[in-house]
């Protein structure tokens, strides 16, 4: 536990690296869907759009999601032997643990959906994916703020 600790900014960086790549492409994809809603089923852009969607999930967002994750656990247990283990429970790090449960289930409908747009079962419109294609970055944004300013620290 002591390496991790003493490896804390290389962890920080990797994590901080993993995660801009995550929320790229969390902010590209419904991008994406916001166009495929306005191809013609079986068209050429159809195909085009299921072809650079799958790829997008399964070549950077997954992969980017695990590596965020890992480098967060190594984060946290750092942080556990440093700080010891009460920061778990403060306001920045439920936060923080907040945001990464909504990426995460947001991933996951992300996901959803491209399987219903490669099935030609898509239900959501094209305005529906430009309105939350921001959710992402607005978690985000009170993830960073949270972990930077450490607010509730007592």
């Amino acid at each position: 536990m002591l390496w991790l600790a003493s490896h804390y900014d290389l962890f920080r960086g990797l994590h901080i690296l993993a995660a801009i790549a995550w929320m790229a492409g969390m902010l590209y994809l419904p991008r994406l869907y916001v166009y495929h809603c306005g191809a013609t089923p079986g068209s050429e852009m159809d195909a085009t759009f299921k072809v650079m969607e799958r790829r997008l999930l399964r070549g950077i967002i997954n992969p980017a999601m695990i590596v965020t994750f890992i480098f967060g656990g190594c984060l946290i247990a750092a942080d556990g032997v440093i700080r010891g283990w009460g920061f778990l429970a403060q306001p920045w790090m439920i936060a923080k643990l907040s945001g990464v449960f909504f990426l995460s289930a947001w991933h996951g409908y992300l996901s959803k959906a491209r399987r219903r747009f490669e099935a030609g079962t898509n239900t959501k419109s094209e305005k529906f994916w430009r309105a939350t294609n921001e959710l992402p970055f607005i978690a985000a944004i009170i993830m960073v703020i949270a972990v930077t300013t450490e607010f509730g620290r007592s």
